[in-house]
């Protein structure tokens, strides 16, 4: 994550309904869950949005517009990277896995980004994935 400037975090339309995305943000600053990675003590822009509703067919027009916006400001793709947030990427409490996960994944490549997975990654929800708790409507 070294060779990054740009950090754009796609977060489930739906789930953003009801969600204020605090865990997110408060796991990049910590540098904690899928953000451990980034070292703590380069700076970052960071900018947050939704896939657009299921499909997620959005993601594409959303990154595109950021690609020709940060270019006009010397920021290069190469310098991006998209960060699938944890309510798309991982079975919690808010619902399983995006269904279209791949699609949404396969139209970031097609705009030429590199792409991670996880944002927040709570114990809590962690122990009970492993219990098998999550996607058997407990």
């Amino acid at each position: 994550m070294t060779q990054k400037d740009y950090v754009a975090v796609v977060q489930c339309d739906i789930v953003m309904e009801r969600c204020s995305g605090y865990g997110c943000e408060r796991s990049f600053f910590q540098r904690t869950g899928g953000f451990a990675a980034y070292p703590k003590d380069r700076p970052y822009r960071i900018v947050y949005m939704t896939c657009g509703g299921c499909c997620g067919r959005a993601v594409g027009r959303k990154l595109t517009n950021l690609v020709r916006r940060l270019r006009k400001d010397g920021v290069s793709k190469d310098r991006i990277v998209v960060q699938l947030s944890s309510c798309m990427t991982k079975d919690n409490f808010h619902a399983p896995p995006c269904p279209h996960l791949e699609y949404i994944r396969t139209l970031i490549g097609r705009v030429g980004l590199d792409v991670c997975s996880d944002t927040l990654v709570h114990p809590l929800s962690e122990k009970r994935r492993g219990e098998g708790r999550y996607g058997c409507g407990g």
